[in-house]
C-alpha cells in the first residue's frame, strides 16, 4: 500500500469531511439568511439600507476632480469648492474628525434622499423607538423607498399612534464609511449647506449611543455656530450673520417646543380618553398653531412663519422637533463660558460627556461648577 495514501483503519478522511462541511454550509447559510429575511422585518430593512448605501458609494466621484472639470456646471463647482473649504475649516480650526467624509459627491437623481418616520402615543408624549446596531435606540426610522415609509406610517396609525413623515437630504454613518456629499444637500443655500456639512462632521466627532436628542442638538449647535465662525474667517459677514440668526431661531423654537411639551405632559397626566382626550389635544395644538403663526413664528428671523401654518402638528411632530432642539441654551452657556470659542466649546463638551460615569450627556453638562446636578 502506498505510504502517501495509507490511513489507519477507521480514521476519518478529513479532506472529505471538510469538503462536505463546506458544501453543507454553502447550502445552509443562504437558507438561514433567507429564513431570517422572511421572518424578520428588521433584517429586511437593514439589508435594504445596506444596499442603498452601497449604491450611493458606488456612484460617488471625487469632489476635487469635479471642481477641476470645466464641463461640470459652474454653480455646482462653486458649491463643491465651498464644501471642501468648510470641511478643511472643520478639521483644522474646529478639530472635528473628518476622515474622508465629503471628499466625494453623488448625484442622487431625485429631490428627496429618504423619508424619516417618527411616531408617538396619542395620549402621552412618548416616542415610538427602533433599535439598530451601533447607534442603539433611536426615535425615528429612515426609508429610502417612499412607499415603504408610507406603509409603515399607516401601520402605526392603525395602532392609534400619531405619526410624522419628513424628508431628509443628508445622513451620517458616524465615520464608519466615507460619506459622500449628496446632491440633495448641495441645493441648499450657502449658509445652510456649510451648516449641514459641519453638523454631519460633528456626529463623526461625538456620538453617544441611544441619546438622540443630545446627539442631534449638539450637532445643530456645532453646525450653526461653526458655520458662523467659518464665514467670519472668510470675511463673509452676510452668511455669518445669517448663521447667527438661524441659531437664535433654533433657540427660540427650542423654548417654544419645550413649553408645548410641558403643557402636553401636564394634560396627559390626567389619563384622558375618548372625546376628553381629543378636546384637550385640539385646544393645546390650537394654542401652539396660534403661537407659530403669531408671536413665535413672526419673530423668527430665518424661517417663514407661513410654513408653520401649513405644517402638521401632533405628538410625533413635537418629539421630532425636539430631537434637534433640546436644551440649546445650555449648550450656548458652555459656549459663553469658553469665551465664545467654538473649538474650545466642542472640546469642553467632549470631556464632560465622555467622563460622566453614568453616560448621560445632559447630566454631564449640568454637573459642572456652579450648576446643580440634574436628579
Amino acid at each position: 500500500m502506498d505510504a502517501v495514501t495509507e490511513r489507519r483503519a477507521g480514521a476519518p478522511r478529513w479532506g472529505r469531511v471538510l469538503r462536505r462541511l463546506l458544501g453543507g454550509l454553502g447550502v445552509a447559510v443562504p437558507l438561514l439568511v433567507g429564513l431570517v429575511l422572511v421572518v424578520s422585518a428588521d433584517a429586511r430593512y437593514l439589508l435594504r439600507a445596506g444596499v442603498e448605501e452601497a449604491r450611493l458609494l458606488w456612484k460617488r466621484r471625487p469632489i476635487a476632480e469635479l471642481i477641476a472639470d470645466s464641463t461640470v456646471d459652474f454653480r455646482l463647482r462653486q458649491r463643491l469648492a465651498l464644501v471642501l473649504a468648510a470641511r478643511a475649516y472643520a478639521a483644522d480650526s474646529l478639530r472635528l474628525n473628518v476622515g474622508d467624509t465629503y471628499t466625494t459627491y453623488v448625484e442622487v437623481g431625485r429631490d428627496t434622499l429618504l423619508l424619516v418616520l417618527s411616531a408617538s402615543r396619542r395620549d402621552k408624549l412618548r416616542e415610538y423607538t427602533w433599535t439598530y446596531p451601533v447607534v442603539g435606540v433611536v426615535p425615528y426610522k429612515g426609508f429610502f423607498a417612499p412607499d415603504a415609509a408610507r406603509r409603515a406610517a399607516r401601520g402605526l396609525e392603525a395602532q392609534a399612534y400619531d405619526v410624522y413623515l419628513r424628508p431628509s437630504g443628508a445622513f451620517s454613518t458616524l465615520g464608519y464609511f466615507s460619506d459622500p456629499l449628496l446632491s440633495t444637500a448641495v441645493d441648499r443655500d450657502t449658509m445652510e449647506l456649510v451648516a449641514t456639512v459641519i453638523h454631519e462632521l460633528a456626529h463623526n466627532t461625538l456620538y453617544v449611543k441611544s441619546h438622540t436628542p443630545f446627539n442631534e442638538s449638539f450637532a445643530s449647535f456645532v453646525g450653526y455656530r461653526g458655520a458662523e465662525a467659518f464665514f467670519r474667517s472668510r470675511g463673509d459677514s452676510l452668511d455669518a450673520a445669517r448663521a447667527a440668526a438661524r441659531w437664535r431661531d433654533e433657540r427660540s423654537l427650542d423654548v417654544f417646543y419645550a413649553e408645548l411639551a410641558r403643557r402636553l405632559d401636564s394634560a396627559y397626566a390626567d389619563t384622558l380618553r375618548g372625546e376628553a382626550l381629543e378636546r384637550t389635544r385640539a385646544a393645546l395644538f390650537g394654542w401652539a398653531r396660534d403661537q407659530l403663526t403669531g408671536p413665535v413664528g413672526q419673530a423668527l428671523e430665518t424661517y417663514d412663519w407661513r410654513w408653520f401654518a401649513r405644517a402638521p402638528l401632533n405628538n410625533a411632530v413635537v418629539i421630532a422637533q425636539r430631537l434637534y432642539r433640546m436644551d440649546l441654551n445650555l449648550l450656548d452657556e458652555v459656549y459663553l463660558q469658553n469665551n465664545a470659542g467654538i473649538a474650545e466649546t466642542i472640546r469642553a463638551i467632549q470631556v464632560r460627556v465622555l467622563t460622566q460615569p453614568d453616560g448621560d450627556p445632559y447630566r454631564a453638562l449640568y454637573s459642572r461648577p456652579g450648576v446643580p446636578a440634574v436628579q
